[in-house]
């Protein structure tokens, strides 16, 4: 089925009859070739859009990009005739770029979400982006025409996964094809206008030899991570917001052996796990009628039946931590999860907080000791000033002595200054101290290379 009706059709928006040129109609030389200014791009564009909502079945399909295309060029010709414009063929091509990324993309941010050095996209209201770009945010001159623009290609984003986006529900997370997270919030919530911001996932999956060469761990850093994983100790990786701690988690899954089933367990999809036996789940919304509802935390029950070597949680941020920490318990030695922390220190307090929105009456004593016993290891990660991402404490939690969680620090950053571009200076360090859980190491038949902690011990 065509996915225009024909131009001057009846039930077309009584639009006339006019004329089309090829698009390959060659500029005779002296005739006037005029390029439109960024406003009068604007109001091409803007024309040939409404004439594309007048126009177009809503029953067609849209997957036919090659049919589409010659469509829209018919009509962009009957606009640019209609304001007596003839414009170079670069320009009409980005033109027409512009408006089939408006069909059957994401519109404006089609190019940014193409862009390798773009890491997040901001979009503040239809008229305002912002973009991130090694560490550092930059406003770009792409801009959406008008609210109405931007929701409709929120819509495009939401409708695949089945959420939903309107007054009485005016937020709502997503994730792109790619695994790209989405955030989208709108009016009356968002004063400004549909708000997006998407936190792009690399093309090329970060390894741990490209964190050693970022500067993001050192060589120890990383062997002792391995060693962890392998020797099953269950891991939280906390870090403020941008830090990269689904980053992180990605790559510690990676040395998770091949032939144990892991069980993943997120609110958007977004883990990219290498290993072939893994199964993942993910949260759902209510329906438009309030039913339906699939917590993080009925996913993590009901992970604990599916027989899983490991559980991975993208993130806890509410009660669903407490079965987290039920899981560690309970013979699932080796799961892994993520928190907003912006400490070692403060990701103990926050598994206690988030432990209580579970709404059990647990005492405080009682869920430090449960997070004292499933949690062997925080890793925590820190987005630096200069825009660099460190893992800047490997933490041992020790157990309990009285009332209060026991920390000991294996490997730390040290800042010593900043240089003339900006640039944070410093090393991450190993303390000298040998973490208790290395005896553990011995049974899984991992040696460790002498000295790693800062010590010229031989233990292994």
């Amino acid at each position: 089925m065509s996915l225009l009706k024909r131009i001057g059709e009846p039930g077309a928006g009584g639009a006339a009859p006019t004329p089309t040129a090829t698009p390959s109609q060659p500029v005779r030389p002296g005739m006037p070739v005029r390029e439109p200014d960024k406003a009068k791009t604007a109001e091409i564009r803007r024309k040939v859009q409404e004439r594309l909502v007048e126009t177009m079945d809503p029953r067609a399909d849209t997957n036919n990009h090659s049919m589409i295309q010659r469509q829209v060029d018919e009509i962009l010709t009957s606009v640019l005739d209609g304001e007596g414009m003839i414009i170079s063929r670069p320009e009409r091509a980005r033109l027409l770029d512009v408006i089939m990324h408006d069909i059957v993309g994401l519109g404006p941010l089609e190019d940014l979400l193409a862009e390798k050095d773009v890491s997040e996209i901001m979009v503040n209201g239809p008229h305002q982006i912002y973009v991130e770009r090694k560490g550092k945010l930059e406003r770009v001159s792409t801009t959406f025409l008008n609210d109405e623009h931007a929701m409709r290609i929120i819509e495009r984003i939401i409708a695949p996964l089945g959420r939903r986006v309107d007054e009485s529900s005016p937020m709502v997370d997503a994730r792109l094809k790619d695994g790209s997270r989405v955030n989208a919030i709108i009016r009356p919530i968002a004063l400004c206008g549909p708000t997006i911001t998407i936190r792009k996932f690399a093309k090329e999956r970060i390894t741990i030899e490209d964190m050693i060469r970022y500067g993001t761990v050192t060589r120890e850093m990383a062997d002792l991570l391995n060693a962890c994983i392998k020797a099953r100790l269950n891991v939280v990786v906390a870090g403020g917001t941008g830090s990269g701690k689904t980053t992180t988690l990605n790559i510690l899954s990676g040395f998770i052996p091949d032939d144990e089933r892991i069980v993943t367990v997120e609110n958007a999809a977004e883990l990219q796990l290498r290993q072939d036996h893994v199964v993942t789940l993910e949260s759902r919304p209510p329906s438009v009628e309030g039913t339906g509802e699939v917590t993080m935390m009925d996913l993590i029950i009901n992970s604990l039946r599916m027989r899983p070597d490991r559980v991975i949680v993208g993130e806890c941020r509410g009660g669903e931590t407490l079965a987290m920490l039920q899981a560690m318990n309970t013979g699932h030695d080796g799961s892994l999860t993520t928190l907003h922390a912006n400490t070692p220190r403060d990701a103990v307090s926050r598994i206690e907080t988030m432990c209580m929105m579970a709404g059990m009456d647990l005492p405080i004593r009682a869920i430090r000791e449960q997070a004292a016993s499933a949690v062997d290891l925080i890793v925590q990660q820190s987005r630096l000033k200069d825009g660099s991402r460190k893992i800047i404490n490997i933490t041992e939690v020790m157990g309990m002595e009285g009332d209060t969680v026991q920390l000991q620090d294996i490997f730390v950053f040290e800042q010593t200054g900043v240089d003339e571009r900006g640039k944070i200076v410093g090393r991450l360090k190993p303390t000298g101290v040998r973490p208790r859980f290395v005896e553990k190491f011995e049974a899984y038949g991992i040696y460790l290379p002498p000295g790693i902690f800062g010590t010229n011990d031989r233990f292994m």
